[in-house]
């Protein structure tokens, strides 16, 4: 009998013991030799956390403003595809566990389950990430569909002009199902003798001459705010300030897209001081326990997605599976806080972490 999981981690082995190969794979796996995959966490780990000794901590309060919506803790659903080869009730099943644990959740653009079957499974706030296809007019009525809806904010994911080599995938011949949202626009099934169907829609479909000045298409057909996910440079942070976005993501697309990018801790600060405060910053990627939310709070972050954990959650128990998961990572938070020294999210500062940075400026 297997034990009753006491970390997030475990989850994943749960939810491969629960999954088809194929699917675990699809999930679990990164770019090629996946060595950013495996920097994502390991970057966490030379961070260092500074406590601050004899401060009240009797109450701690994580609660926050993302984008304007208060929220329990600084804590995300980030936009992960295909739900329903987890569990059953797919996406319906992780926007109940999101809303009951007072979580933003973004629903991905490829999800199993319609816009319209997540916006009324419950009363919440939620985010709607956007892929830019070739037929525009597909994309645009899916943030129209979006907007009416409810959903309060558009996330574009700007690091996939073509689809990142996935090899567990292409082994596995990996087949998705078609996705209910596009029925009747778009055929997302794809035959191929190549390997996985899911890159060969991709090369089909998606958009790969998207570009800065699209930005105001997108503007143009959405009253909703726009935040830009895929942001790994202080360069581009400042193009996104120029093109007057609500905020943006430092994220390396769960290191699925360019392998040998950098671990997304690694580049969180010089983003976040390229921004300056003008507009917020979130953040995602190899984040596995609650001192990865704090090291990331810590270096400027707003608020810190989390994708494979959730999906590990809804594979092993579904809705409970991802209460779970995000009550764990918030009581985890909670205690760092604590230990840390800190009785709310505003006093998590840059003096409370040490990176490999400090500790070569140190040694000079």
């Amino acid at each position: 009998m297997v034990s009753e999981p006491v970390n997030v981690s475990e989850f994943q082995e749960l939810a491969r013991q629960a999954l088809p190969k194929m699917y675990y794979d699809h999930y679990a796996v990164g770019a090629e030799d996946q060595k950013t995959l495996e920097e994502n966490v390991k970057a966490f780990h030379r961070i260092i956390i500074r406590p601050r000794i004899l401060v009240d901590v009797s109450r701690v309060d994580m609660s926050t403003s993302i984008m304007g919506y208060n929220t329990s803790a600084p804590i995300m659903v980030a936009p992960t595809a295909r739900h329903k080869l987890a569990h059953p009730e797919g996406e319906v099943a992780t926007a109940r566990a999101a809303a009951a644990c007072d979580t933003i959740m973004a629903l991905s653009f490829m999800s199993t389950c319609t816009v319209e079957e997540v916006a009324s499974s419950c009363n919440a706030v939620r985010f709607f990430q956007l892929y830019v296809y070739k037929s525009r007019e597909i994309s645009a009525l899916m943030v129209q569909r979006a907007e009416r809806n409810g959903f309060k904010a558009i996330i574009l994911t700007v690091d996939a002009p073509r689809l990142g080599r996935r090899e567990a995938d292409i082994k596995n011949r990996m087949i998705a199902p078609q996705l209910k949202n596009f029925e009747g626009l778009i055929s997302t099934e794809v035959h191929t003798d190549k390997g996985s169907n899911i890159e060969a829609f991709v090369s089909g479909t998606f958009d790969d001459s998207l570009c800065w000045k699209d930005i105001g298409w997108l503007k143009s057909i959405t009253s909703l705010p726009i935040l830009i996910k895929g942001i790994l440079t202080c360069e581009d942070a400042i193009k996104a300030v120029e093109v007057v976005v609500a905020g943006i993501v430092v994220s390396n697309h769960g290191a699925r897209q360019l392998d040998y990018s950098p671990a997304t801790i690694t580049v969180l600060e010089e983003v976040t001081l390229a921004i300056q405060g003008r507009i917020p910053v979130l953040f995602d990627g190899g984040v596995r326990r609650g001192t990865d939310f704090f090291k990331a709070l810590a270096l400027g972050a707003q608020a810190v997605m989390i994708g494979r954990p959730v999906i590990y959650g809804l594979a092993a128990k579904g809705e409970d599976g991802v209460k779970q998961v995000l009550s764990m990572l918030k009581d985890e938070l909670e205690l760092t806080m604590a230990l840390s020294g800190c009785s709310s999210v505003k006093d998590i500062t840059r003096r409370h972490v040490m990176t490999e940075q400090d500790k070569l400026h140190c040694k000079l």
